[in-house]
């Protein structure tokens, strides 16, 4: 049987995520962010798509790097303003059945108590379909919002990160056993204290002693995301992540990441996907009308604005063919090396913008069905990627093309669902159970 693809909808509960200007354009709706109706029709396309999930960014600061100025963010409405992803989810899972919900939640400014339970709330309400996207952020201006001076050193927050995993894990799989909630009428007894437990946790940034609040939900722990790909960031997922997204750069830089985030992670699988905008027309020159069309609304100091917070590196201190100087920084470190692969050592404004057409981090996939369906296949077989999160372009026009267009294609051509399995987000994944595997770290906390 042909390699299943998979697909996640790139999303962020905001006007603009990763293609700066296109708001602009009349048949965009990414303005109606803030209205509910919104999200659950989003929901309900994504899941008549069969798509396995949607996948939502979030930061806690503002981007305003560029110019030392968060101007340009705001102008450009560069992920600004933004509202909180996790209260969309139950509403969206309330119209659907099967679609996953992968969160984005930055660790480091939230006790791991509390994230717990609004975790395992979500898995309650979704009935298993939530995942975490575990992130430890990159922007000062979080950490100054949430009252600190600066944020820690990128390997630092790592540090942080493993040690939080921790104690959610203990706190997931190791408060309740199994059977420990009765449910009992005729004994007067919910829960069986016997079959619940304390945790206790004494580390170098966290001390815990409680229980769970939360009885056990479907998962337990979330279907754990993780997007880092520097050293420090793949050696953190392979030991927790069981899905990470990747930037698309070449199939050839990605394929030597994926076999080396499998050789991390094993014996574990995992599943890894990567970041594609898709532009698809009936006819290959349709699409390419579109994409002129959605080109030109693209806005260019916003694209910089984003670029300049996720590199670390203000571009507003250099001219457009000025070659830029990209030592390390504290951003998103994996960005940098990769837009130098991609553009070469002595890369400038004007190559960085080339290379983002539309704002994304990729070139754009842009042609016929045939010719789109030929790209992402190709992508599965030169990378040995799992599939995509695909980034919007104009909404909800352009999901609306690629489910319409893209997606019979490649149910025809056997290598797409044209059903969901059963059971809950990890197990339409992995087809392993609702649970984390024995093989994972997690599985050492349960309370058995």
């Amino acid at each position: 049987m042909a390699k299943q693809i998979r697909f996640n909808a790139f999303e962020m509960n905001c006007v603009v995520h990763q293609s700066p200007g296109l708001w602009r354009h009349p048949r965009d709706r990414s303005a109606e962010y803030s209205r509910l109706d919104h999200w659950t029709d989003l929901a309900r396309l994504l899941e008549r798509g069969l798509f396995d999930g949607l996948f939502l960014a979030d930061v806690l600061g503002i981007y305003d790097v560029y110019g030392g100025s968060q101007d340009a963010a705001l102008r450009g409405a560069v992920q600004v303003p933004l509202i909180d992803p996790l209260m969309l989810v139950p509403a969206m899972a309330a119209v659907t059945s099967h679609l996953g919900f992968g969160v984005t939640c930055n660790l480091a400014y939230e006790p791991p108590y509390l994230f717990a339970r609004r975790m395992s709330t979500l898995d309650h309400l979704t009935r298993g379909r939530v995942g975490w996207n575990i992130v430890t952020g990159y922007l000062d201006s979080a950490a100054r919002a949430l009252g600190y001076v600066g944020q820690m050193a990128h390997d630092d927050r790592y540090d942080l990160a493993d040690e939080y995993m921790d104690v959610v894990y203990a706190l997931w799989e190791g408060s309740w056993a199994e059977g420990a909630v009765r449910r009992d009428r005729a004994g007067a007894v919910f829960t069986d204290p016997a079959r619940v437990r304390r945790i206790e946790h004494a580390g170098r940034q966290y001390r815990i002693s409680a229980t769970h609040l939360c009885e056990p939900s479907p998962q337990r722990s979330p279907v754990l995301y993780q997007a880092g790909a520097s050293e420090r960031g793949r050696t953190f997922a392979g030991r927790h992540a069981e899905c990470v997204f990747v930037n698309g750069s070449s199939p050839a830089i990605v394929g030597r990441l994926v076999a080396d985030l499998r050789a991390r992670a094993a014996p574990r699988p995992i599943r890894v996907l990567v970041g594609a905008t898709v532009v698809v027309g009936r006819t290959e020159r349709e699409a390419r009308d579109l994409l002129a069309d959605y080109a030109g609304h693209a806005d260019a100091e916003a694209a910089l604005a984003h670029a300049s917070a996720s590199l670390g590196i203000d571009f507003a201190r250099y001219g457009m063919d000025e070659p830029i100087a990209a030592g390390p920084t504290n951003a998103i470190q994996s960005n940098v090396t990769t837009m130098a692969r991609v553009a070469g050592p002595a890369w400038t404004k004007r190559k960085l913008l080339e290379q983002s057409v539309l704002g994304s981090r990729q070139p754009p996939i842009v042609g016929d069905p045939v010719q789109v369906a030929d790209a992402l296949q190709a992508w599965m077989a030169e990378a040995d990627v799992d599939g995509f999160n695909l980034s919007r372009t104009v909404m909800p026009e352009c999901l609306e093309a690629f489910i319409g267009l893209v997606v019979p294609l490649l149910q025809e051509r056997g290598v797409f669902k044209t059903a969901y399995a059963p059971g809950t987000y990890r197990d339409k994944l992995f087809g392993q159970g609702p649970l984390l595997p024995a093989s994972h770290p997690a599985a050492a906390f349960r309370n058995r």
